[in-house]
């Protein structure tokens, strides 16, 4: 950490072969020393350069990868105390509790009331990521069995939560190809449960008294050569938790201490005797700054505004949220269908998709990348110019789809329509409403 873009161009091959998915290496050495990209993306780099670009591009707070398949993710990776610096990067990750002496059945009525709680929002899908299977008698058979059909029957990764060697080697012979994380290494155990985890390559967390004894347990762990480590520093009181969340963020970023530059988890469900309480502290940890929170329960009501604050929280204050430049169909229009353009800023698409969505007329939606901005503030900017909306509606292919001429523009946008109207002289431009509500009964009328 610590590095210029401009120090690690000067250690790249300067090929400019794009391959790493960006035109230079000069932009490839901005996004590295950003944290946006991955030195392995670069296959051209020498193994000197790797070497010491690996150790010195490397975040203050290792990313650690838990799970595989469709949830799959990362937490940590973290380079700011503070979301306006620059941007957090990895979501807090979500888990549920389950105890390894639940009943079957009940089990997958559970997977599959979690399973079912996912939420289309600014066209993302916001779910959970976990399940945590807790050994509840030391019965290594049945700990093992729970985690495996979690593992085989769930898209859900795993926390496996034991203190018993044997238990946890059972478990993991069951559901290693899930990636799960190892939970936890103790001043007691704390070299089998490291050795386990050099075995099988899976990360594990780290569990101690208070930051201090979590500061000579990471030591110890690395000096085994692990590295894909998670801390608990072992506090299960509001304030205590709090402190120690906010020191150990400091830490490694403040003062360079590489013992706790790890991603932390935490237990709200050990904190709270509900599950109302628990999502209040699960919020704190949110963003305060938790890689992991493991609450007793999903349920809709408490599930969903965590994952609104986390949807926030983690997304890059300086770059507005957008959607992807195209033809959107809405209702299944035809050729005679009415077509509509507008900007890619999301929060105008949704706005816009939803009205006409409302009006029940099947329409086409031509959505321009104006770098996700407003209608108005692109036009301003004059990213949405008559001349540019027209070369998008000549290149989007909307001529190919529909067999009339008539597009609709944005009322704010009102100025634009004489220029494009030059530069598309068989198209008729008709200015729309100045309020996207008012769309609906636009549409309507237009249709009668």
């Amino acid at each position: 950490m610590g590095l210029t873009g401009i120090q690690i161009f000067k250690m790249l091959p300067k090929t400019n072969c794009a391959e790493c998915g960006v035109p230079t290496c000069l932009a490839f050495a901005m996004n590295l020393a950003a944290g946006k990209a991955e030195l392995d993306s670069c296959p051209y780099v020498s193994d000197e350069a790797r070497e010491q670009l690996a150790e010195a591009s490397a975040p203050p707070i290792r990313p650690v990868a838990i799970g595989a398949g469709t949830r799959a993710f990362k937490i940590g990776g973290e380079t700011v105390m503070f979301r306006h610096e620059k941007t957090f990067y990895n979501p807090t990750a979500l888990a549920a509790m389950v105890s390894s002496d639940m009943d079957s059945k009940a089990l997958d009525k559970k997977l599959k009331e979690w399973n079912a709680l996912q939420y289309e929002r600014v066209g993302l899908n916001l779910r959970p990521e976990l399940v945590a299977v807790k050994d509840a008698n030391g019965d290594a058979a049945a700990f093992a069995g729970v985690a495996k059909k979690i593992a085989e029957e769930s898209e859900f990764g795993l926390v496996l939560m034991t203190d018993n060697l044997e238990a946890m080697k059972t478990a993991v012979d069951g559901c290693a190809f899930k990636k799960p994380l190892l939970y936890a290494a103790t001043a007691d155990n704390v070299e089998e449960m490291g050795n386990l985890a050099k075995e099988t390559g899976l990360p594990l967390a780290v569990r101690g008294d208070n930051v201090d004894d979590l500061i000579a347990l990471s030591d110890k762990l690395t000096g085994m050569g692990l590295k894909d480590l998670v801390l608990d520093s072992g506090a299960r009181e509001i304030k205590g938790l709090f402190q120690d969340q906010v020191a150990m963020r400091r830490a490694p970023l403040k003062a360079a201490n590489k013992s706790l530059g790890f991603p932390t988890i935490t237990f709200p469900c050990e904190m709270a005797g509900n599950l109302d309480m628990e999502t209040l502290i699960a919020s704190m940890l949110i963003a305060k700054y938790a890689g992991l929170a493991v609450l007793s329960d999903f349920k809709g009501e408490s599930l969903f505004p965590l994952l609104l604050e986390r949807l926030n929280i983690f997304t890059d204050p300086q770059r507005p949220m957008t959607v992807t430049e195209g033809i959107y169909e809405i209702g299944a229009p035809d050729e005679n269908s009415p077509v509509l353009v507008t900007t890619n800023f999301s929060l105008t698409y949704f706005i816009v998709g939803g009205e006409i969505e409302g009006s029940r007329v099947p329409s086409w939606l031509l959505v321009m990348d104006t770098e996700g901005l407003s209608v108005m503030t692109a036009w301003a900017a004059g990213k949405f110019a008559g001349d540019a909306v027209a070369m998008f509606v000549k290149k989007c292919g909307i001529a190919d789809k529909v067999a009339h001429k008539n597009i609709i523009i944005p009322g704010y946008a009102a100025s634009i329509s004489g220029e494009m109207e030059e530069d598309l002289p068989d198209w008729k431009v008709t200015i729309g409403p100045r309020d996207a509500s008012l769309i609906p009964k636009f549409l309507k009328d237009m249709a009668k």
